[in-house]
């Protein structure tokens, strides 16, 4: 098996996402697949086979469970499938369902990635919830900020979002892993998006993700997609517009997501960003 691993949403290797790619993984079965991203142990390990038409299904495995969709290791994908065979546009069958990415070469030999997401959607979440996701946060409902309410984001796969009223609140992370991951485990959510508006356009991250066996995401590219939709169906956005969301600052893993949302409200999120390899 030729693992690769990629760094996603940056271009220094000590920055981003680790994610690690299997651009062949034809053969393999779930249990293997299962077991070698615990192996890796990054926060998604994804596996490819192509099909005949040179599109690609993929699969993505956290150290503990399966995802339907992960941007970061999409946009890790991209880049290793760009490096191998030529930039362009390439789809990937997901199972949350069909994804574009196009990549293209910067005159440094830097390697972008574009994907855009299936359509978005929110749900409300419940009082009961709210209340139990904000006591595993160790937060108060003072410090949310009532501009951005709370919701249930899907742009591939679930995550609430949770917007802090002050970028301290933000920086200060400190939850309880089990019964935030029991919670999300019975909800099916896949990572926390806890945002913090520093402008029209700018916006700082951090991604809890215990069910994956992870205590933070660096950059989550399925989350800024479902954060996208968020601004646009909640009409908290210029239309069209794009966005900077800053995330793993607090972590020492710096990273940078490009979000651009489409005026009309079915189209899917794209999401922006770069990868290098790191072994």
């Amino acid at each position: 098996m030729d693992i690769l691993r990629y760094v996603a949403f940056s271009t220094d290797p000590l920055g981003g996402n680790p994610a690690g790619v299997v651009l062949d993984a034809a053969g393999l079965d779930e249990a293997t697949m299962a077991a070698t991203a615990a192996e890796i142990g990054y926060s998604e390990t994804a596996f490819t086979v192509a099909r005949p038409d040179g599109s690609l299904d993929i699969r993505y495995f956290s150290p503990l469970a399966e995802v339907p969709f992960c941007g970061h290791a999409t946009i890790a994908t991209a880049v290793a499938h760009a490096q191998r065979h030529g930039a362009g546009d390439l789809l990937l069958h997901t199972q949350a369902g069909p994804v574009p990415v196009t990549t293209s070469v910067r005159p440094d030999g830097t390697v972008t990635a574009t994907l855009v997401s299936v359509a978005p959607r929110t749900e409300e979440i419940g009082d009961a919830d709210l209340a139990e996701l904000l006591a595993a946060l160790r937060w108060n409902a003072s410090d949310l900020d009532p501009a951005l309410p709370p919701r249930a984001a899907y742009a591939g796969a679930w995550h609430p979002v949770i917007a802090a009223a002050k970028r301290g609140r933000l920086a200060d992370l400190d939850y309880d892993m089990a019964a935030l991951g029991a919670l999300m485990e019975r909800r099916g959510w896949t990572t926390i998006a806890l945002v913090h508006r520093a402008s029209d356009t700018v916006f700082h991250a951090r991604d809890p993700f215990p069910p994956g066996g992870v205590v933070e995401d660096p950059a989550t590219g399925a989350a800024a997609a479902a954060f996208g939709g968020y601004l646009r169906e909640l009409r908290l956005i210029a239309l069209p517009e794009v966005l900077t969301i800053h995330q793993g600052e607090d972590m020492g893993r710096p990273s940078v997501l490009g979000v651009r949302v489409p005026a009309d409200p079915s189209s899917g999120i794209e999401v922006t960003g770069t990868a290098v390899r790191i072994g």
